[in-house]
């Protein structure tokens, strides 16, 4: 029988214990994706190279194997503040702290010490993909007149496939997302200075290392972050900002960016030392615009290069 590509859930679940499978419910902790892209066995091969009296390739032997998943998640949130979107386990599982403030706000944040850990459960048309002691790392993009979205690539421990059937997913907590633009997404500031913003990106680059050490135990790690992106916005006169001298002296300021209108599907990216780099003229509609990479950059505290609060 074949399979259909259109019928595919994916669940997500925080461990308790690392690697132990919490039990995802259809219920409680479907995610609702796109784009999405799995990788059941990712191996490392050793290559046995032997040598015979005739012509062809060896086999090869799997050294390692662990299974990857990448989707996009639209950005918005749960519909009640205080209450946690749908994709903040997955924040969590990216090495990001969770605080929520009852009725008020929900924050990630980076955190350097006791990363969390999910059981992912990945189901196609009746044939099911488990991945234990799941970590990964994510981008955010938000562009003019596109729905802003959240990208992940998470890396964990292969399971064996299985045949089941699927999960009844409820999706109730993922709202309807708004597309960025003058007015779904504002207030806009960069270095205090009230920008008009074509496109943003973060990407946390995070470190994630498969390990299966003799004398361990199988695992992903999270070794480290370098988080950065790029930012377009319409260009100044120097009088105006000078983004030229900024980005020469490595000059950091703030940034924040408030999509969605409704309590409750508000989404804040902010980052209080963010470093402009490369400045370069480019053209948008006959008007010129600055594209600028940007560095993440974590005060003396740390683990406060950014924040993503939903209120």
């Amino acid at each position: 029988m074949a399979l259909l590509s259109r019928k595919k859930i994916v669940l997500a679940k925080i461990e308790a214990t690392y690697g132990t499978d919490p039990t995802p419910t259809g219920a409680a902790n479907a995610i609702l994706v796109r784009n999405l892209n799995l990788t059941p066995q990712d191996s490392d091969f050793v290559d046995r190279n032997l040598i015979r009296p005739y012509l062809g390739r060896s086999p090869q032997i799997p050294a390692g194997i662990r299974a990857m998943l990448e989707f996009e998640v639209e950005l918005a949130g749960s519909g009640a503040a205080g209450t946690a979107p749908g994709w903040g386990v997955l924040l969590r599982a990216c090495g990001c702290s969770e605080t929520v403030v009852a009725s008020t706000s929900v924050t990630y944040a980076p955190i350097s010490s006791s990363f969390e850990s999910a059981t992912i459960y990945f189901n196609v048309d009746g044939v099911f993909h488990k991945i234990t002691g799941a970590r990964g790392t994510f981008s955010l993009q938000m562009s003019v007149k596109q729905i802003p979205v959240l990208k992940f690539t998470l890396t964990g421990i292969y399971n064996a496939v299985t045949d089941s059937a699927a999960p009844t997913p409820t999706y109730t907590i993922f709202q309807t997302p708004l597309p960025v633009t003058n007015i779904n997404t504002t207030p806009f500031t960069l270095h205090s200075y009230a920008a008009v913003m074509s496109e943003l990106t973060m990407d946390l680059s995070a470190n994630i290392v498969h390990r299966t050490l003799v004398g361990g135990s199988e695992q992903v790690l999270f070794t480290d972050r370098q988080p950065q992106g790029s930012i377009t916005v319409e260009a100044t006169t120097v009088a105006a900002m000078d983004w030229w001298t900024r980005a020469k002296n490595s000059t950091t300021g703030a940034l924040s960016v408030t999509h969605g209108i409704v309590a409750g599907n508000k989404v804040t990216l902010a980052a209080p030392n963010l470093q402009l780099t490369k400045p370069t003229y480019t053209d948008m509609d006959g008007v010129q615009m600055l594209q600028m990479g940007v560095n993440y950059i974590p005060s003396s505290s740390g683990n406060d290069e950014f924040s993503i609060a939903c209120t």
